[in-house]
């Protein structure tokens, strides 16, 4: 370690901070507190003789999902300069400050960012911070609380936005598919379609994958619901575990109500050793790739994400290693095409001894917002550092399957001058053209179900005969074709689309 060149870029230190509302302990935090508690505990992690708070010159936050749509509103305030807020906490005010874009592969992504800066001089010591209130802003809320979370730090802030364009074609929020749940939903079910699956057989799939996450997030301490599950629990539909969109049940996606933040701070070889960091808290950042992915319906295919598989698999180029050499995995798991999309794509079975998760998932560790690959990143960090010949995999996922950053850890040396270590993969290049209104027939591509307190949406995806794609609802009062849509095999189908209000209607042909 002692021959690493100053330059070099290194995680020197991780933290994660949780709480829930069951705990004897419970302070009902706000979110720049709880990060600020997971920078704290980032600077504590790095066992360091120096002041690393004093040089930390960057601080990157992640949003809050209280902040990551247009008109939200952030219930109990909020405030005006979230990486300032936490640098605050713990006695940091960084020369510069971030506020990054929306999506899950956000920390993932700024530790290439961060450390191609620091391995090119712009920066010494450098933080990336998130968290998220969202079961105490809820927790609160029905116990007629109102705190007053919102701050104002004076200092500069760069804002980078809500990072949407391009993600979700206007088609789908005509026609009621704007969440997450429905637009994975989607996937899903062109994924049974491909495999030839059954409803009930695809969810015990499903929960056959997620029951050993469960597993893992029973031992995980910062876990939002550390119980461990069967395939059966998971794959069952009850009254508790109910369908959310057809075919997820409730317990098999990501779980949002939290109270979880983490933190990592990336370091220069030369500041490190001024800072006194001992070498063994050093972990060296071997490869970081970011991709985008072509908007829902543009995609081909939409059982698979190929902006996605590319990032892994330039990182393991870059990192001169091939998928055999990873000893420890965390592939974002916001849903279970999400994971099957890499493992498929690499040959890795669903129960590789590897394991797939090093923090419990988010359905079960916890869907942390934007900020869900922070933690496993300081889970990955850990790990190598106990097994010092061993790399692991950190795949973050953004969006609807739109946006996916990879990286790669060891405690074994990285070289940053002989080559390039963070890479922003080109855009996809083959898609579809998206038609927003129809009038004729179309072949059925994939479908989903959302069950609701103001009634049933029941939408299909389907492709015209001159290959262009396009949305369809079921009208309400179509209680005929709900039914043969609920039968799970609509795949092939010709359905017969009506231009009416604003979108377009279909019935089966």
């Amino acid at each position: 370690m002692t021959a690493i060149p100053d330059s070099t870029p290194l995680i020197i230190g991780v933290g994660q901070y949780a709480e829930r509302p069951d705990d004897a302990d419970y302070a009902a935090l706000s979110p720049m507190d709880l990060g600020g508690k997971a920078l704290g505990a980032a600077i504590a992690d790095c066992g360091a003789d120096g002041d690393v708070a004093a040089a930390i010159d960057t601080i990157a936050a992640i949003r809050q999902f209280e902040i990551s749509t247009p008109g939200a509103v952030a219930p109990f305030g909020k405030s005006n300069n979230v990486p300032r807020s936490y640098g605050k906490r713990v006695g940091a005010d960084p020369e510069r400050a971030i506020l990054e874009i929306v999506g899950g592969q956000g920390p993932q992504k700024l530790v290439g960012e961060l450390a191609a800066d620091i391995a090119e001089g712009r920066s010494g010591v450098a933080a990336i911070v998130g968290s998220e209130a969202i079961s105490t802003v809820l927790t609160l809320g029905k116990a007629g609380e109102k705190p007053d979370w919102s701050e104002e730090v004076d200092g500069s802030l760069e804002d980078r936005g809500l990072g949407m364009r391009g993600l979700l074609d206007k088609t789908l929020i005509a026609h009621g598919l704007v969440t997450p749940i429905s637009l994975y939903a989607l996937f899903e079910n062109a994924r049974r379609a491909e495999r030839g699956m059954g409803l009930d057989a695809y969810r015990r799939e499903i929960g056959e994958l997620f029951a050993p996450f469960s597993k893992v997030a029973a031992r995980n301490p910062y876990a939002a619901a550390p119980v461990a599950r069967t395939a059966e629990e998971l794959a069952t539909v009850t009254e508790r575990n109910r369908i959310v969109a057809e075919p997820y049940t409730r317990m098999t996606v990501a779980r949002d109500q939290v109270n979880q933040a983490a933190a990592i701070l990336i370091a220069s070889a030369g500041e490190a050793r001024a800072l006194g960091v001992p070498e063994e808290k050093w972990v060296h950042i071997h490869a970081v790739t970011d991709a985008k992915e072509l908007s829902v319906l543009e995609r081909p295919d939409m059982a698979v994400s190929p902006a996605s598989i590319a990032s892994v698999r330039d990182a393991l180029e870059m990192a001169g290693i091939d998928m055999d050499a990873i000893g420890y995995f965390d592939l974002y798991s916001c849903f279970a095409i999400a994971v099957t999309n890499i493992t498929e794509a690499f040959g890795i079975a669903p129960d590789d001894p590897r394991g797939l998760t090093l923090t419990g998932g988010l359905p079960f560790f916890g869907g942390a917002g934007n900020n869900y690959s922070a933690h496993a990143i300081a889970e990955a960090v850990q790990k190598v550092r106990a097994d010092e010949d061993s790399y692991a995999l950190v795949g973050a996922n953004g969006g609807f399957m739109s946006k996916y950053a990879t990286g790669i850890y060891s405690r074994r040396a990285a070289d940053w001058s002989g080559g390039e270590r963070f890479r922003k993969l080109p855009d996809q290049a083959e898609k579809l053209a998206v038609r927003d209104e129809y009038v004729g027939e179309a072949v059925v591509d994939t479908y989903t179900i959302v069950p609701g307190k103001h009634g049933t949406v029941a939408t299909v995806i389907a492709r015209t005969d001159e290959d262009a794609r396009i949305a369809a609802n079921a009208a309400p009062e179509d209680a005929k074709t709900l039914a043969v849509l609920q039968e799970g095999t609509p795949f092939g189908r010709k359905v017969t689309v009506r231009a009416e209000g604003g979108r377009n209607l279909f019935t089966f042909a």
